[in-house]
């Protein structure tokens, strides 16, 4: 039996609301725009450019036992933004999903959030290259624990927020998605075979916006609970 030259990386996994057991993370999908009013605050009419994917590295998911996620500012950005985001857990494997059909395919949903080097995304974007060192970065997609489908039934709609240091930054309702879960699950099924422990970002709302070093974020999807996060300085040593 071969050997591995070096250590594996380990395997990423989430917690289950309420129960013990783990959601191995396998691919993270995000989608892009998927709220007509923060597409407008992008600078982007969301009549003329529907909703587009991107992805981060599974082990950008980050999560805390107790208390709030710890999140170091990240380095080469004076802009770093919150999204919050519903995040749909995929826990049936499906290819050219029908939209009818593919809450089959959802295992549950948790709050996410998708931290983004907005200055670095923007400066890709006017050059016309892919804004990925924009998107993603170590601990850039905080999460919360997954809520099971089955005691939570399909979301669509209901209240997602988010604060900063208690003032209301974004709020909005899961019914104002421009495409729906389920026509995220069937549209991204057509690009991607999804499997088992994939989770998909699937928007944020209007009013992203700058964090710095010691502020407190508070994230909320009504049904999924709170996602508390903390932003620290930006750490200074090198790792060899």
């Amino acid at each position: 039996m071969s050997e591995y030259v070096v250590p594996p990386p380990p395997l990423t996994a989430v917690p289950i609301a309420g129960a013990k057991g783990l959601f191995p993370v396998r691919r993270v999908y995000c989608v892009g725009r998927n709220y007509a009013d923060h597409a407008i605050e992008m600078g982007v009419d969301p009549r003329q450019e529907p909703p587009f994917f991107f992805c981060k590295p599974a082990d950008t998911v980050v999560w805390a036992a107790a208390g709030p996620v710890d999140l170091p500012y990240p380095d080469a950005t004076k802009n770093l933004h919150h999204e919050v985001e519903l995040v749909v857990a995929i826990g049936k494997a499906g290819r050219n999903i029908e939209v009818d059909t593919a809450v089959s395919h959802i295992w549950g949903y948790a709050i996410g959030i998708d931290m983004t080097r907005r200055d670095l995304q923007q400066a890709m974007r006017q050059g016309g290259k892919p804004w990925e060192i924009g998107k993603t970065f170590e601990r850039c997609a905080p999460i919360g624990p997954i809520f099971p489908i089955s005691e939570t039934r399909e979301l669509t709609r209901g209240q997602i927020a988010l604060s900063v240091n208690g003032q209301r930054r974004q709020a909005s309702d899961l019914s104002m998605l421009i495409w729906s879960t389920r026509e995220i699950i069937a549209t991204l099924s057509r690009y991607f075979t999804l499997e088992p422990g994939d989770l998909i970002f699937t928007g944020t709302p209007e009013g992203v916006g700058p964090v710095q070093a010691g502020d407190a974020l508070s994230a909320t999807v009504e049904g999924l609970g709170t996602l508390d996060i903390r932003i620290l300085p930006a750490l200074k040593e090198v790792v060899e």
